[in-house]
């Protein structure tokens, strides 16, 4: 049986050490290595994803623009939105990519649905959406038959900074929050809320080996 996997609360932590600590692990892991799931925030910055065209940036003032090695176009990250990072090895596990973006969408549905919010994936532009406005972003790297990067589920946070970009290259597309559909307001509730989904839908029921840590412990020790 596939032990469940480790799963780390980082906090709030700066964008490109994560990243690096992200395509670490995964250069470095093995057959044997045990997936791990980091739940974090990240201080205001846009990224742009291995095609993004610079163009969708549109003012990005003093926010910092990363060019990063996901798919997809542009999108942001602050404090206020969980960022889930799955680095699971997919060969053992069975899963295609499309099957994890789905997985990833499915658990915000889900989860979003138990704070009664009617929410959809998109299989024509991925993410999780209510109504017609982006409530969750998903954008994935594949290596070595592991994934990395993942899901940016808004929360609390300041909207305003998508007003500077083509959101996930689309003009004009709109965004919503929980905090403006239900009572969830904080990442760490909504990452107790969303984990069991997560989980499930990868196949572990709702099992899970959880360490916890600081955020510079976790990253700066890979």
């Amino acid at each position: 049986m596939t032990p469940a996997p480790i799963v780390r609360h980082l906090g709030l932590v700066d964008y490109e050490p994560t990243w690096r600590a992200m395509q670490r692990f995964t250069e470095e892991r093995g057959p044997s290595t045990p997936d791990e799931i980091w739940f974090l925030e990240h201080p205001p910055v846009f990224t742009l994803g291995l095609n993004a065209r610079r163009e969708h940036v549109l003012a990005p003032g003093a926010i910092p623009v990363l060019q990063i090695d996901r798919g997809g176009q542009v999108t942001y990250h602050g404090p206020g939105q969980l960022v889930v990072y799955p680095l699971l090895d997919l060969r053992r596990l069975s899963l295609g990519v499309r099957r994890l973006v789905e997985v990833l969408e499915g658990a915000v549905v889900a989860y979003a649905a138990e704070q009664g919010v009617a929410a959809r994936g998109s299989r024509e532009a991925p993410g999780v959406y209510v109504g017609a406005a982006k409530l969750a972003s998903v954008g994935l790297r594949v290596r070595r038959g592991s994934s990395y990067h993942g899901l940016a589920l808004n929360v609390s946070l300041d909207l305003e900074p998508f007003g500077r970009i083509d959101v996930c290259g689309y003009r004009g597309l709109a965004v919503t929050r929980l905090a403006d559909l239900c009572a969830v307001s904080d990442c760490a509730g909504a990452a107790r809320g969303l984990l069991p989904h997560l989980l499930e839908g990868l196949g572990f029921g709702r099992r899970a080996q959880s360490a916890i840590s600081t955020a510079s412990q976790a990253v700066s020790s890979r």
